[in-house]
C-alpha cells in the first residue's frame, strides 16, 4: 500500500454506547428485533435509557471501533464524524486521543446533541442496538477532511452513514479523493436492516467500483444481493473485482477475492460475554495485515483472532495490546 501518513482514515457515527444487559421479555416488550440495530427518536432513547441498569457507558461506532481497534496495533489512524460540544461528545472524542487516533471532528455549540446507542445484551451475548444519531447524523461532504483522506492508505466507511443525503455526499467525495491519490476505500455494510432500507445505495457504491474492500455478515451480504442463501450471495460476491471479506459468527468467515476463496475457521473455547463490535474488531484486524502486506488468508486469520477478544468481555475496544495478541500467535 501507498506509504502514507495515516494507514487508515474512518469515517462513520460519533457516538457513545451505553451498554446494559436485559432478558427476552424486555425485549419483547419494546417489540424490538433480537441482534439487529433500530434508529430512535431523542426520546425514545431517553425512555429505553431509563429503564436499564447501565453496565458500562463507552465510546462507539462501527467505524470508530475499527478505528479503534487499528490504533491498539499501533497504526497512525485518523477519524472524521460529527459531536456536539457536550459531555457525551467529549467523552466519545477523548476515547480516540487517547489511543493516539487523530480527531478530526467537528464539534458543534448549538444544536443536535451528540449520539448514543443503547447496547441491550441478552443472556446468549447477542446485542439489539437503540441508536440516536444526534449530531453524528448531520455529516455532510463540507465535513471531509480532503488533506487526511489523500494522506491516508484507506479510507473505511461506515454503511449506518450510506443512507443520509448529505452522508452520502460525503462518502462519495471522500471515494473520489482517496482514488485519485492512490488510496484504497473500504465499506462496512454494518447492518442488515440498514442494507434492506438503503440497498440501491450500497449497490451503487459497490458496483460502480467505488469500493475496493467490502466487510459483511451473512445476513448483510444476503440482503445486499437479495440472496435467500448464503452461497447464492457468494456466488454474486465471486463476480465482483473487489476483496470480500464474510464474517459468519461460529462458521467462521470467507474471504473472496476473483476466483479464489479463503475459508477461515473461528476462535475455539471463547467465553462470549457480548457480541458488540465483533465485525469492527473483525475489520481492524484485516485491515492490519493487509497493511502489513499478509496474504488474505492470514488477515482474515488476525480478524477472527481480534474479534474473538472484543466479545469475550463487555464493550465494543480492546482491552488488550492486539498487536502483542496477533503476535504471540505468529503473525
Amino acid at each position: 500500500m501507498p506509504d502514507k501518513k495515516f494507514s487508515v482514515v474512518g469515517i462513520g457515527n460519533a457516538i457513545v454506547d451505553v451498554i446494559a444487559n436485559v432478558d427476552d421479555d424486555f425485549l419483547a416488550k419494546h417489540d424490538m428485533k433480537k441482534g439487529s440495530m433500530q434508529l430512535v427518536s431523542e426520546d425514545e432513547a431517553r425512555q429505553v435509557y431509563g429503564e436499564i441498569d447501565i453496565v458500562k457507558e463507552m465510546p462507539g461506532g462501527s467505524a470508530a471501533n475499527t478505528i479503534a481497534g487499528l490504533a491498539s496495533f499501533g497504526s497512525k489512524t485518523a477519524f472524521i464524524g460529527k459531536v456536539k460540544d457536550d459531555p457525551l461528545g467529549n467523552v466519545f472524542e477523548r476515547g480516540l486521543k487517547r489511543l493516539g487516533v487523530n480527531c478530526n471532528i467537528r464539534k458543534g455549540k448549538v444544536g443536535i446533541p451528540t449520539g448514543y446507542c443503547v447496547v441491550l445484551v441478552t443472556p446468549d451475548a447477542q446485542r439489539t442496538m437503540n441508536t440516536f444519531l444526534g449530531a453524528s447524523e448531520t455529516l455532510g461532504p463540507d465535513d471531509i477532511d480532503g488533506d487526511v483522506i489523500s494522506d491516508s492508505s484507506v479510507t473505511y466507511l461506515e454503511g449506518y452513514l450510506c443512507g443520509g443525503k448529505e452522508s452520502k455526499k460525503a462518502f462519495l467525495k471522500a471515494i473520489e479523493i482517496s482514488h485519485k491519490n492512490g488510496g484504497k476505500t473500504a465499506l462496512s455494510l454494518s447492518d442488515s436492516l440498514c442494507v434492506d432500507c438503503y440497498r440501491a445505495e450500497f449497490l451503487e457504491l459497490v458496483k460502480k467500483n467505488y469500493i475496493d474492500i467490502l466487510f459483511a455478515n451473512e445476513d448483510e451480504i444476503k440482503s445486499l444481493f437479495g440472496e435467500k442463501s448464503f452461497t447464492g450471495a457468494v456466488e454474486k460476491c465471486r463476480d465482483m473485482k473487489i476483496i470480500c471479506a464474510l464474517t459468519r459468527s461460529e462458521k467462521g468467515s470467507i474471504i473472496i477475492f476473483k476466483d479464489k476463496t479463503h475459508m477461515i475457521s473461528p476462535e475455539r473455547n471463547i467465553n462470549v460475554v457480548d457480541t458488540t463490535g465483533a465485525g469492527d474488531l473483525y475489520a481492524s484486524g484485516f485491515l492490519h495485515g493487509l497493511i502489513k502486506g499478509l496474504d488474505l488468508k492470514s488477515c482474515g486469520k488476525i480478524g477472527s483472532i481480534i474479534a474473538a477478544e472484543v466479545i469475550s468481555h463487555f464493550g465494543a475496544r480492546p482491552k488488550v495490546s492486539l498487536i502483542e495478541l496477533v503476535s504471540g500467535r505468529g503473525f
